[in-house]
């Protein structure tokens, strides 16, 4: 599933290949992990279209979205994040931002600047409502007003390499209050770096493993309120872990999960939030559900299960809380989301 040769070999080959082999080698690089998560998807979905089945009892209140290219339309959509005006930001795989409001009409949209060789995998909005994506494929994050300017000057990264301030592949990024920025990559690296707010960097943790305190792809990163913690959803070793950031580099705190499809259980976990009321919302891409959990771990309920009707997913990417507690889950392969209220 995963290439250990020496860390730095595969980004050294790939900074020294044309521009369209490069593009062959990224694509094969992101599909290293979610190969058979895909395949065991399909399989589970097999059979399951039509009828909405949720194991947790709780249908959504509202679906949206349908395939196309067109404004307003969606393309396996990638991410989704959500702004201070509960204004839902979404990139899918042809490179577009697109803006909705929570009811799911389309507000304003955009193109990422390079797309030939990937699209985005991960976004956030900072204290400053400022839109951080995750350029996965151009090793960078990239910074956006909400109305689509790219703020040149907040750029992180460019450069493929295992050296501080280069990356692999870009999975997400989050930025505190204080300025500073957590930017996660995936491939030879499989890696947390940080750097202040002026983008110089400051310490990394991690590196590609099983053992606890190390990743194979950590996939999504989520603040604590407080932001005293770093949550991690580790998606090839189908985990989620907590990480202290008051030292430096950042230190493991808690790591809960094994890999399975029973409550309790995780397989690929691609994003997840933290509600207001203690409790972790974790999307499970290779599951094809949304799993909550406590603090320590424990399974609380499960929505969704495998199929293409309401309340069912197909492969989804993630997922945020709006200010009225609604979860809406980004049903990546059915080309929509789902908005949940929360009981």
């Amino acid at each position: 599933m995963k290439n250990h040769s020496h860390p730095s070999d595969s980004l050294q080959r790939l900074a020294t290949l044309p521009p369209a082999a490069a593009g062959v080698t990224t694509r094969r690089a992101f599909l290293r992990c979610g190969t058979y998560a895909l395949a065991t998807s399909l399989v589970a979905s097999a059979g399951c279209i039509g009828g909405a089945s949720s194991p947790g009892g709780l249908m959504p209140d509202l679906v949206w979205g349908r395939r196309g290219l067109s404004d307003g339309r969606l393309l396996k959509p990638r991410a989704i994040t959500i702004d201070a005006e509960d204004q839902l930001y979404l990139v899918d795989t042809t490179g577009r931002i697109q803006v909705f409001d929570v009811d799911g009409n389309f507000l304003r949209g955009w193109k990422m600047p390079l797309t030939e060789f990937g699209r985005p995998t991960g976004m956030s909005i900072d204290a400053e409502q400022r839109l951080l994506v995750a350029d996965t494929h151009y090793f960078r994050m990239l910074v956006f007003t909400r109305e689509g300017q790219e703020i040149a000057a907040s750029q992180i990264g460019g450069i493929a390499g295992n050296e501080p301030g280069q990356f692999a592949f870009v999975t997400d990024a989050v930025r505190d209050r204080s300025g500073n920025y957590y930017i996660g990559e995936y491939g030879d690296s499989d890696r947390i770096q940080r750097f202040d707010a002026a983008g110089n960097f400051i310490d990394s943790w991690g590196g590609t493993g099983r053992e606890t305190g190390k990743f194979v792809r950590p996939q999504s990163l989520v603040l604590s309120a407080d932001e005293s913690e770093l949550w991690v959803a580790d998606a090839c070793n189908h985990r989620i872990q907590v990480f202290d950031l008051q030292r430096s580099p950042a230190e493991l705190k808690t790591v809960w999960g094994v890999e399975g499809s029973e409550p309790g259980q995780l397989y690929y976990p691609y994003d997840l939030v933290l509600a207001s009321d203690q409790t972790i919302y974790v999307c499970e891409y290779g599951n094809q559900r949304v799993q909550q959990f406590s603090r320590d771990g424990q399974s609380l309920r499960i929505l969704g299960a495998p199929g293409h009707g309401e309340g069912q997913f197909y492969q989804p990417w993630g997922l945020v809380l709006d200010s009225q507690q609604r979860l809406h889950v980004l049903d990546s392969n059915n080309h929509r989301v789902q908005r949940f209220t929360l009981a």
